[in-house]
């Protein structure tokens, strides 16, 4: 059973932007942080960036000021707004749910790939 449903990856140029989506159903979305994670081939996954169930966001160092996390209460969806990419920001974009209750949910990932 899917409880999180990530979309918008692809190939983009090194400068631009992409939007990855993490939808996700009422209940987790409103009891629950969001965390994007992201993995390179032959790396580690690491964290990008998190969003709080009250919206207080945080980012990696590597990412500031480039992306952007939000939440969408009428559409029980965050957003991951990746501007300025890098081909070292290539890599699959999880998303990840997490409250107390029922710890971690993770969606299937998108691939995210910038070409130089």
């Amino acid at each position: 059973q899917v409880q999180l449903v990530e979309s918008g990856g692809g190939l983009v140029q090194a400068g631009g932007s992409l939007r990855l989506s993490c939808a996700t159903s009422e209940i987790i979305f409103r009891t629950s942080a969001i965390l994007w994670y992201r993995q390179a081939p032959g790396k580690q996954r690491s964290l990008v960036a998190t969003i709080t169930s009250e919206g207080t966001p945080r980012y990696a160092d590597s990412v500031k000021g480039r992306f952007t996390i939000s939440r969408d209460n009428a559409k029980n969806t965050v957003y991951l707004q990746m501007n300025s990419l890098k081909p070292e920001d290539t890599a699959v974009y999880y998303c990840k749910a997490f409250n107390w209750e029922q710890g971690d949910t993770w969606g299937q990932g998108t691939q995210v790939t910038v070409s130089s």
